[in-house]
């Protein structure tokens, strides 16, 4: 596990009437993102989320498609790679069956603004080639070893260059309000308005991320390369003990209890 030392959140894009900065408390974070091997016991445990017999309210026909089976991920998922083509309802499913939640996007952001020697990234000329090559690049057929990424500043593996990661509020960015009336829609986010009022234009990889935010989750290519990170809400004692019995130590995030 790795300490997040508490820090601020800059929105990308906000209205006048949304907070500059967001303050994240600090918490505990695993290495890495949860594997196929981990999603696959989950999977196991509960047979309504097996590809064949999960609800389409809840996922769609890309759900683990590249599994070999409901409960044989196959050499297209390998073990130790991160779990992919999963819907953010199984995404939430699954960190609450080991006790946790998916993080927010200001605990996410705060960990990914990390480059590879600094908290700031976005000034690292290595990081910032590193990470402009994998968005360039197209998904390769079989994800690699979610332990071999390269570690950020903090210790963490997988946040770029592997895979996308479900946060808990990743429809937010734009409907502040009832999401069946548009009372509550917020159009300086949108288009012109979103850019010109983006708090670093140059951040594209923010911009990348804000873009996937808004695909509808209800398309394949939305799924296609994205993981879980999740963060706990019960205490450490408690959540150490669930890992050490069920070896679920990956992508696990621990509000710090001191």
């Amino acid at each position: 596990m790795v300490r997040i030392p508490a820090g601020t959140y800059v929105p990308l894009q906000r209205s006048v009437k949304d907070v500059a900065q967001v303050p994240v408390a600090s918490f505990l974070l695993a290495e890495r993102p949860v594997t196929n091997a981990e999603f696959l016991a989950f999977v196991i445990a509960n047979p309504k989320w097996s590809r064949s017999q999960v609800s389409r309210m809840f996922a769609d026909e890309s759900y683990l498609k590249h599994w070999a089976g409901d409960t044989e991920p196959g050499a297209q998922a390998p073990a130790g790679a991160p779990v992919v083509q999963v819907s953010w309802f199984a995404a939430r499913a699954y960190a609450r069956w080991v006790g946790l939640r998916l993080p927010t996007t200001a605990e996410w952001e705060l960990v990914a603004a990390a480059g590879y020697t600094s908290t700031a990234g976005k000034d690292e000329p290595e990081f910032n080639r590193d990470l402009y090559a994998w968005l360039a690049r197209p998904v390769p057929a079989v994800l690699p070893d979610a332990s071999g990424a390269r570690p950020n500043f903090h210790g963490v593996r997988g946040l770029h260059g592997l895979v996308w990661e479900w946060v808990d509020d990743f429809n937010t960015a734009m409907v502040t309000g009832e999401s069946r009336g548009d009372g509550g829609l917020d159009r300086d986010l949108f288009c012109g308005a979103g850019a010109a009022g983006a708090t670093d234009t140059a951040n594209y990889a923010a911009f990348m991320r804000a873009a996937l935010g808004r695909v509808p989750r209800s398309r394949p290519l939305a799924l296609a390369a994205l993981a879980i990170l999740a963060i706990a809400t019960a205490p450490l004692t408690l959540i150490a003990g669930i890992a050490a019995a069920t070896a679920v130590l990956v992508a696990v995030a621990i509000p710090s209890t001191g």
